[in-house]
């Protein structure tokens, strides 16, 4: 894997918290993908359904105005096959199964280190996933 290895995909992130989105877009910046953003859920939605050529979202789960399982449910009405990665500070048991049940294709734990998202994010996108 390259710094450059997602150079060109479309990627939404969905962050409230400024410093948060600004931390993420820097890590991002790296990869060569092309960045959107959205700070709630329902932006997130609109977005998702203006653009389709978003190949993958990170959502944060914990949003203002439409929380973000419920932006993944409705963005999975219209875009079945984009990835979505939820972002959460919180990792319980059963988490995972929830969020999998949600819409959720998988989850990143923050604090987030730059390493294991762009990993992430690289193997969602893999044409056998």
């Amino acid at each position: 894997m390259t710094p450059e290895t997602l150079k060109g995909k479309k990627i939404l992130i969905v962050e409230d918290d400024l410093s948060s989105r600004l931390y993420i877009n820097k890590i991002l910046e790296k990869t060569g993908a092309v960045l959107l953003n959205a700070g709630d859920g329902r932006e997130a939605v609109g977005i998702a359904a203006s653009d389709p050529g978003i190949d993958l979202i990170l959502m944060d789960i914990q949003l203002p105005v439409m929380d973000g399982y419920t932006a993944a449910a409705k963005i999975r009405e219209s875009a079945h096959d984009i990835r979505i990665i939820a972002q959460t500070a919180y990792s319980l048991s059963g988490d995972m199964e929830e969020l999998i049940a949600s819409g959720f294709d998988d989850y990143i734990i923050k604090p987030i280190f730059s390493g294991q998202l762009i990993e992430k994010i690289f193997q969602l996108l893999q044409p056998d996933k």
